[in-house]
């Protein structure tokens, strides 16, 4: 199948799914290695774009060859990339079997989200929740920044968090006299470790829902850690 027109049907809704508000089953997968990646790991491709002539995907099912014109109008990136797909989300069900788990709360860059799941995927969490308003999941930036590992750790929207009553539960804080030393934790079996935004950290409520709070150490030179940072130190001390 070809497609050159920006103004085809299908290109117009798959350039909807650049928007939050249209990402109800499906959304974009941007780059040969994203699509790969998802492909490897099982996700139903609705449609694949791909440059004209392309070897890309040469056996794929619902692969179109289009022009640079019409990539640029479905991507999100200034230059657009060799190939875009559009996936199904995946359905996940929450688990007891589940033991480290973090949570992200009211977490507006897209980027900092893609690069704490990589990082999760990294250190095998096993799941991340998402709470309060928190950017998208499916986020375009999100995607790319998870380079391929969005799939790969499961992810969790939740309002209610009833099922972590069984759970050490680990508020991530500045020093006080309430709070240990990051290298003086020793994670519990089952663990939920909790991260506030950078702007304005935990709600009060997740304060008062944790059972213990950590800092982590570092340098008066500097007043805080980038979010994806500190979580990627405390990930690699439940992994290790």
């Amino acid at each position: 199948m070809k497609i050159t027109s920006v103004n085809n049907e299908l290109v117009k809704e798959t350039a909807k799914l650049l928007q939050k508000k249209y990402r109800r089953d499906c959304f974009l997968l941007e780059g040969e290695k994203c699509i790969e990646e998802a492909i490897n790991s099982g996700l139903e491709i609705v449609s694949l774009f791909v440059e004209e002539d392309s070897k890309l995907f040469i056996n794929k099912d619902n692969r179109i060859e289009t022009t640079e014109a019409v990539l640029a109008k479905i991507s999100s990136t200034d230059t657009p990339p060799k190939a875009v797909a559009v996936a199904k989300k995946l359905k996940r069900v929450w688990s007891d079997s589940y033991k480290k788990v973090i949570l992200l709360e009211d977490i507006k860059d897209a980027g900092n989200l893609g690069t704490i799941l990589r990082t999760a995927c990294a250190f095998n969490i096993d799941a991340v929740v998402l709470y309060g308003d928190t950017v998208d999941l499916y986020n375009p930036k999100c995607v790319r920044s998870a380079v391929g590992n969005l799939w790969k750790v499961p992810v969790f929207e939740m309002s209610d968090l009833s099922c972590f009553e069984d759970y050490e539960r680990v508020a991530t804080l500045p020093k006080s006299e309430n709070t240990i030393w990051l290298n003086e934790y020793k994670p519990a079996e089952k663990t939920l470790i909790m991260f506030g935004s950078e702007a304005n950290g935990l709600s009060r409520f997740l304060k008062n829902f944790a059972t213990k709070n950590i800092t982590i150490e570092m340098s008066d030179k500097v007043e805080s850690l980038n979010l994806s940072i500190s979580a990627g130190l405390i990930m690699y001390k439940l992994a290790f």
